[in-house]
Order: C-alpha cells, then structure tokens, then sequence
C-alpha cells in the first residue's frame, strides 16, 4: 500500500516563507504541495529553491496580490489555470487544475470578500457559483477529485473561536455557507471533518492583527482539503500542523495535510 500526501498552505508571500516552506517539505516529503497568496510575478517565482530540494512546480501569479502554485515530486499532468468561463475574470492566478497519479486536483485561492456590503462580497458569491459550474463542466462525482486551497470559508460554529460576534463576517456567514454547501452537495467530502469530527480549536489561520492569537486559541479554520467519495474512502488521516504558524516571520495561515491509501 503507498500513501498519497497532500497539503496546502496560504504562504502570504512566498518569497517571505521560503525559510518556512523548504525545510517542511525537506521533512515532510509530501506527494504535492498546493499554496495561494504567492503574491510574485511568474519572472520572479524562486524555481530554484524548490529543484534543490527535490520538487518540480507550476505557478500563476502577480507582483503583491493572489497567486497560486503547486510543488510536486513527480511531474504533473493535464495542467491549467483559471475559470475560463466567460462569466466574469480569468482568474489564472486564483485556480491551477491538474492530474496526477490518476487524480484531479484543484488548488484554489477563493476571494476572500472584504465586506459584506462591497462588490468584492458578490464577486465571492459569484466566484462560488462559477467554480460550482465548472465542476459540472470539467469533473465528475464518480471520479477522484481534490479541492483544496484557501477557501475563505470557516463552514461551521466550531470552525471559528468566537462564532457569535463573528457572525456576519465574509468568510463566515449564511451567504457563504449555502454557497460552500452546494459545492460539497455536487459529491465532496470535507476530509478534515471526516476524521475530526466535531473537535474543537482546530484552526488554520490566525489574524496578525490580534496580539498573540495563536496562544489564545483565537483562530479559524478556512483552508479545507475536500475529495469525491472513492477517495475519501480512502484517506487515513487529516491534520493541521501549527509548527509553520508558530516559526519565526511566519504567514497568518499555516499547512493542513491530508494522507490517502492509494
């Protein structure tokens, strides 16, 4: 039996986080490492780092905003970027699709919204439906598929620390919810939840702007690993590692693994 190893990191910054990422995947070896927030041009991506520790990557970006990029051991397949539906941006630096090992994934950096009141908010709501859309369009629910990344959705009471003066937040509020929940409802699993189910205080992102959030336990859970149902049959186990978020200059995210008998 081989496992399957695959995690996802909102890096904030990758050029910021090298000193993080590399000596994690030196440690961990994970099978494919998805990331978003790159926040690079594609002239500017540090390649190199990535070849020297043994990994071969893809990546769509921009100088200061978005990005998204994925490191993998063996060369990936069936690569593309974006949308591409007509029904709004391009969005290549928001979504890399591809296969491997007879897999499709999906590495996503969702819009996170700002306010509610905003155009950022709808293009959210909207953003949600057209990846739902595009689903239907490109995958199937009896396929193997992962959706992963930051998705900027905490699904449930449990996911944030405080949920009732959070409520009402863009990533954590009804609209959302029922946009989350009819992308799960098209035949997808949250693979954390699965082997945690209603744990507590098990977040993935802890805001800079609060003094000393990670030792207080003030944190969300919004970046997710979800997978169709023949592979979430087949997952051992999920976990968030807090060592990224507690290292020196470290992202307001840290790295969520999920491991797959294959």
């Amino acid at each position: 039996m081989n496992t399957f190893r695959i995690a996802t990191y909102n890096v904030n910054s990758i050029r910021s986080r090298l000193h993080i990422i590399i000596p994690w995947l030196e440690e961990n070896r994970p099978d494919v490492f998805c990331m978003q927030e790159t926040k690079v041009s594609d002239a500017k991506f540090p390649v190199s780092e990535f070849t020297k520790a043994g990994y071969q990557v893809v990546f769509k970006g921009e100088k200061q905003y978005n990005g998204v990029a994925v490191a993998s051991l063996q060369k990936l397949e069936q690569v593309s970027f974006g949308l591409n539906d007509e029904e709004g941006p391009e969005d290549a630096d928001r979504l890399i699709k591809f296969r491997l090992s007879g897999i499709t994934l999906l590495n996503t950096y969702v819009p996170q919204g700002r306010d509610r009141d905003t155009p950022q908010f709808a293009y959210k709501l909207q953003w949600f439906k057209r990846f739902r859309a595009f689903l239907e369009k490109h995958s199937s629910p009896d396929m193997p598929l992962i959706w992963l990344g930051d998705l900027n959705v905490a699904p449930e009471n449990i996911d944030v620390h405080d949920p009732k003066r959070l409520l009402g937040h863009v990533c954590f509020t009804p609209e959302v919810w029922e946009s989350f929940a009819r992308i799960k409802s098209w035949g997808l699993t949250d693979i954390f939840r699965k082997h945690h189910p209603g744990e507590t205080k098990q977040y993935t992102f802890f805001d800079y702007r609060v003094p000393k959030s990670v030792e207080r336990g003030l944190g969300w859970r919004v970046d997710h690993i979800l997978a169709t149902a023949s592979l979430a049959e087949k997952s051992m186990n999920c976990y968030i590692d807090m060592q990224p978020r507690q290292a020196e200059k470290p992202s307001d995210h840290t790295i969520l693994v999920a491991e797959f008998k294959m």
